[in-house]
């Protein structure tokens, strides 16, 4: 361990006792991060800012925490987020994720401990990826949130418009990433967390569309328009409008899997938002409803950052992103084996975008050595079955509808005559049926 000046130690104290305060750390956290951090200092060289190490000991004292629930029940965590914890210690994510390697390693923390950090980084690099992708796709979708800002004001008076732009670029993010948490299988791989967020922006279109005194906010040059969207009424149809095949198409989706998250994941809940009034209204967006829905599901979303623990991932919209997030570093190219050629092909595609858009303001972030690779251990129910889709379209790709000459002659060989190759005939007929 270094040797550190007499007059730095108080100076050091006072620094550390102001940041539990700051972040109105219960006696019983403080006091164990203190005791940890200090028993660490003793025995390693803990190099960089101390306050740094400070947060990593904070975060694992606040995760142990167990807090009395209404009903005799125990809350994990304390009600103190990653979030708020980094910013008060000034610490980015990319550099908290580098401290608290090393730190779990001198702590000799569990293995569950650090699955649970490492599936947080990996949720954090997914994450950094599509939002990168969200920008361009919202674009192209609807107007530029950008320009509407840099208009100015005609009057000191007037009163700022409900659902902006602005506001629905917030919105849609904040109920991707909402959704995105209750989805453990989902979070942290990238393709269906993709598929996820087409789906949101094909929610939030519906509601744009179908709002009369909303389709301002859409692009007029938008290739999933209705033909008669230009006109006066737009005939409004039993269901919602859908543009997921049109987004897939632009924006080298899958169409197969992105309907698959729909179904049977977004949409029914979706549904349970709107049963338990976090949402509500026949449209969304609509000027009387969108005030409330964005309160409501950004209270949502911060009460599930709090009981989680998981960094607000918010903090992509914000002004102070780059700073907040880290330096973005470049990841390795490599593809992981056992993935299907469509999944790999989407995969790389949003990795070359990201390496594209990096580099231009506002940067965003990205870390971790095994970037995207999908951990061989786990295989999720979600990914399995579009896996599973997508090999099957890839080997009945190009097949005709009738029995090979092989097969033919295999059949022959067995005495059958050819009125046998009903069945087989007719199930492939099925299976393409199924996959187109």
């Amino acid at each position: 361990s270094a040797e550190r000046p007499p007059h730095a130690q108080p100076h050091r104290a006072a620094r550390a006792a102001r940041l539990c305060q700051e972040l109105n750390l219960d006696a019983a956290s403080a006091a164990e991060a203190l005791r940890d951090f200090t028993a660490l200092r003793g025995t390693y060289s803990l190099e960089g800012e101390a306050l740094h190490w400070l947060a990593c000991a904070l975060y694992v004292a606040c995760r142990k925490s167990l807090v009395p629930t209404v009903g005799s029940g125990l809350m994990e965590g304390n009600g103190v987020s990653l979030t708020r914890i980094l910013r008060s210690a000034r610490l980015s994510l990319i550099q908290f994720f580098s401290k608290m390697k090393k730190w779990m390693e001198m702590s000799n923390l569990p293995q569950e401990f650090r699955d649970r950090v490492e599936r947080l980084e990996r949720n954090f690099e997914v994450s950094t990826v599509i939002f990168k992708k969200f920008e361009p796709i919202f674009l192209d979708i609807f107007q530029n949130p950008y320009e509407e800002t840099s208009k100015p004001q005609r009057s000191r008076k007037q009163r700022r418009v409900p659902c902006s732009v602005k506001d629905l670029f917030n919105f849609c993010w904040t109920l991707f990433v909402y959704t995105k948490g209750n989805f453990r299988m989902i979070g942290d791989d990238l393709v269906n967390s993709y598929h996820l967020l087409l789906c949101c922006l094909d929610l939030i279109f519906a509601n744009a569309l179908l709002c009369p005194n909303r389709r301002e906010l859409l692009n007029p040059s938008f290739k999933g328009l209705p033909v008669d969207f230009h006109m006066t009424e737009i005939k409004v149809s039993e269901d919602p409008p859908c543009i997921i095949a049109t987004l897939c198409e632009l924006h080298d989706g899958l169409l197969v899997e992105a309907k698959g998250i729909k179904e049977h994941y977004f949409k029914p809940y979706i549904s349970k938002l709107f049963d338990r009034k976090i949402l509500k209204g026949e449209c969304l967006l609509d000027l009387c409803n969108f005030t409330e829905n964005n309160k409501a599901l950004n209270k949502e979303y911060e009460e599930y950052v709090l009981t989680v623990g998981d960094f607000d991932e918010r903090v992509f919209l914000g002004a102070d992103a780059e700073e907040e997030i880290g330096t973005p570093r470049k990841f390795p190219a490599d593809v992981p084996v056992g993935k299907t050629a469509a999944r790999a092909h989407v995969e790389c595609h949003l990795q070359q975008h990201f390496e594209k858009k990096r580099s231009f303001a506002p940067s965003t972030p990205l870390t971790g050595r095994r970037y995207l690779r999908e951990k061989e251990a786990v295989i999720t129910p979600v990914a399995s079955a579009t896996q599973s889709v997508s090999r099957l379209q890839s080997i009945v790709a190009g097949l005709k509808n009738t029995p090979s000459e092989q097969l033919i002659t295999i059949f022959d060989c067995e005495d059958m005559t050819k009125s046998s190759l009903k069945a087989p005939h007719l199930f492939i007929l099925l299976l393409q049926d199924i996959l187109i």
